[in-house]
């Protein structure tokens, strides 16, 4: 097309298309080519350099809630993702992972061990996770499968594309997250190989985990906490949960029949883990997320502004009520009113 195509002409469709804001039908009629041919002379005058695209330099972070829940909780590390107005909590996961990843990444040291849960805003992190082969980590599966299905969002999952973006391997947890009694723990927990997976458990140099509680957890999700179960864990006390353990207002463990049933990282390793990084959004988990603090399960948050606010028991401004919608992915040339602003023919 190049060769047919003049310099006028990719200087007119492209002031035409990103300044004026006409439709590609007139772009075609104005530059006397088919309306087919308007995109792919468009994105030959990006590739000629004739348009330029910039955008303001954006900062994901909101910085100043940051540091309110470093100095509140005395947390190592906060990382606090923007929301603005105008929808739910699935892009606030995209959001979150999106621009989180990066800044983890940045957290793990080359040749040390992370154990990883399952989780949907795990999983937009772990997707996010830039590549590079070098780092040369080991991948610990945190707790077993929930059920007989495998999803994108379980641990082993994730633990798998994590092994293979950071060039290093996984060692798996080949057993159900929860059993029928302790007995049958007790035979997994006999296994060699599954006795060899806990002491890398204890080796963690980090680890990350999603916080549930007894209403909205991947065990609900997928039917293991039973109506019945969930009103005996609140009996015990129990108001939030990390890898199938279901802990109390002060972050300890509640003792009920599941302590003995679950198969995962025990909470005392947790506490001993370096750094223990939360991943969460939205406001009803702040009362676990708090306890679990309390109880120096976590060292750490990865979320956005929305679930900040609420642990901090801040009322959200305007902007930043339940069901905002996260920042979304900044692309470049996605918009056409951000490229008309910027365009320079």
């Amino acid at each position: 097309m190049s060769t047919h195509v003049s310099e006028e002409q990719l200087r007119l469709a492209a002031r035409l298309y990103y300044l004026d804001g006409l439709p590609q039908a007139e772009v075609a009629r104005m530059v006397k080519v088919s309306q087919a041919k308007v995109s792919r002379l468009l994105a030959l005058a990006r590739q000629r350099g004739v348009v330029r695209i910039s955008v303001a330099e954006y900062e994901p972070r909101n910085k100043e809630l940051e540091e309110a829940l470093c100095r509140e909780f005395k947390l190592s590390a906060a990382v606090v993702i923007k929301t603005i107005p105008g929808a739910g909590v699935e892009e606030a996961r995209h959001a979150v992972g999106y621009f989180g990843a990066t800044i983890l990444a940045d957290m793990v040291p080359r040749h040390s061990t992370v154990a990883i849960a399952g989780g949907r805003t795990m999983r937009e992190l772990i997707l996010s996770w830039p590549e590079n082969r070098e780092l040369g980590i080991t991948v610990v599966q945190a707790m077993g499968s929930i059920d007989f299905t495998s999803v994108p969002a379980d641990a082993l999952e994730l633990g798998r594309t994590l092994a293979r973006k950071s060039g290093g391997f996984l060692v798996t947890l080949n057993t159900p997250a929860m059993v029928a009694d302790k007995r049958t723990r007790d035979s997994f927990m006999a296994h060699e190989q599954i006795r060899g997976a806990f002491q890398r458990l204890r080796e963690t140099d980090i680890a990350l985990v999603g916080i549930g509680t007894l209403e909205n957890s991947v065990f609900v999700d997928r039917d293991v906490l039973k109506p019945a179960d969930q009103a005996a864990m609140r009996d015990c006390g129990a108001v939030g949960e990390i890898c199938g353990r279901f802990f109390d207002n002060a972050g300890n463990e509640c003792h009920s029949i599941w302590r003995d049933r679950v198969i995962s990282i025990a909470l005392p390793v947790l506490r001993q883990t370096p750094l223990v990084v939360g991943v969460t959004v939205g406001t009803d988990r702040a009362d676990a997320v708090r306890a679990a603090i309390r109880g120096g399960l976590l060292k750490a948050l990865l979320l956005d502004e929305v679930a900040a606010f609420a642990i901090l028991g801040r009322t959200c401004p305007e902007a930043n009520r339940p069901g905002v919608r996260a920042q979304r992915t900044l692309r470049l040339a996605e918009s056409h009113a951000v490229q008309a602003r910027h365009a320079q023919i």
